[in-house]
């Protein structure tokens, strides 16, 4: 960053370093600033607990060396009280400016104009990709016999696809118009009383998720990334992600993959990464019934929207389910669960989604001793059933304690 940003609202730390990037790859310093959205509903809560997790964590395993100096910025509710927006200016260029951020649940403003604040901050920042690691907690209560083999991570297309997508209610001018148009042209009968909706999936926007997705596999020393997909029936679309992911995983990363077909006609792995593709409806029945066979599935919006949360199913739910949404230049940390305002100031939501996506953010900054310190502390606390309420009401014998008594018991455990 060669200059200060400019607010109208905001005020930014005194102290503090910003995160650069050079060569495509971030330049973290000891004390980066970091810009967090506490979130709406219960999300000052989850907050409070997450960031003193964060910050023991990171105290404990630097002895002080490295500390992050954290930068509220606003949106959703507290935004709107304060500027009158939803998703301040103010905000969007300090995450723009200090590149890592992270969030708590933003709330859907009832009414016309945003569809959704989660889906206009992803489009607006351009921040492609939403990614979704799922895996097992020892201890952590689950519906299925064998948890332990979830350890897969989700890379869903976060731009296009439905979240594109145009619709006109039936009886509309719209509708009409395109049903006719459809029958004219097209010799496609569509019944008269339906409702329309178009989705576009491009090949821009298909093959930058899939490269993220293959590139962190690569990295990361995973054996294979699957390709979800519902190409047998929409095959311009779905198809077309699915031919677009091999053609750039054999242009860009020839000699780092094989593809299954290739397996199949003798071809060995010889270690490298497994390049396949299931349909969506078999790949709903093998995360459950060959769940250890899923290392890194790219998909796109629907599907893995669908996906993350089935997933997240098997390993106590939503509530521990991390996330971030990342783009070329900015990686956005978040709850993956919603804001629960019937719960809100009560301390006692699990806050496990944010610490989880802190851990995936100091992950990012290169602070992985420091992630897996919370990661151990967490599983610990588990195993010790001291849990908030949902996961105490489905684990015998657990004690159920608050938001903030959860956070203490994980720093303790560290």
């Amino acid at each position: 960053m060669t200059s200060t940003p400019q607010f109208t609202f905001l005020t930014p730390p005194a102290d503090g370093t910003p995160i650069t990037k050079k060569h495509d790859e971030i330049v973290v310093p000891s004390d980066p600033i970091i810009p967090f959205i506490e979130g709406d509903g219960t999300g000052p809560d989850i907050w409070r607990a997450s960031v003193r997790v964060f910050d023991a964590a990171v105290r404990k395993a630097y002895g002080g060396k490295k500390r992050i100096v954290w930068f509220e910025v606003f949106a959703g509710e507290k935004a709107k009280a304060r500027t009158g927006e939803w998703l301040p200016a103010d905000m969007l260029e300090a995450v723009r400016a200090y590149k890592v951020a992270i969030k708590g649940p933003l709330t859907t403003p009832v009414g016309g104009g945003i569809r959704s604040l989660n889906v206009a901050l992803r489009q607006t920042l351009d921040l492609y990709a939403c990614v979704r690691p799922v895996k097992y907690y020892a201890g952590t209560p689950s519906p299925v016999k064998a948890p332990e083999k979830m350890n897969t991570v989700i890379f869903r297309e976060n731009t296009e696809d439905v979240y594109a997508g145009l619709e006109w209610a039936r009886g509309t001018p719209q509708a009409e118009q395109i049903i006719e148009f459809l029958e004219r042209e097209l010799g496609k009968r569509v019944r008269k009383d339906s409702g329309i909706g178009i989705k576009s999936m491009s090949e821009t926007g298909s093959k930058r998720l899939i490269r993220l997705a293959i590139k962190w596999a690569l990295v990361n020393g995973r054996t294979s990334l699957t390709l979800m997909h519902k190409g047998n029936i929409m095959k311009f679309t779905e198809g077309a992600f699915r031919d677009w992911g091999f053609e750039l995983a054999k242009a860009e990363f020839r000699d780092q993959i094989v593809t299954e077909d290739e397996t199949w006609q003798g071809v060995q792995a010889d270690g490298k990464l497994l390049i396949r593709d299931r349909l969506a409806d078999s790949m709903f029945q093998q995360i459950l019934t060959r769940t250890d066979e899923y290392d890194v599935v790219a998909t796109p919006n629907l599907n893995g929207d669908y996906l993350s949360d089935a997933a997240a199913a098997q390993v106590g739910g939503v509530g521990m389910a991390p996330g971030a949404n990342m783009g070329d230049e900015i990686a956005f940390f978040e709850a993956t669960h919603g804001t629960a305002p019937k719960y809100a100031g009560k301390d006692i939501v699990n806050p496990g989604s944010v610490i989880l996506s802190g851990v995936m953010m100091l992950r990012y900054l290169g602070w992985k001793q420091a992630g897996t310190m919370i990661e151990a502390a967490l599983t610990k606390t588990i195993q010790q059933k001291q849990v908030t309420y949902d996961l105490a009401r489905q684990m015998p014998g657990a004690t159920e304690v608050q938001t903030s008594a959860f956070a203490d018991m994980i720093i303790g455990n560290m």
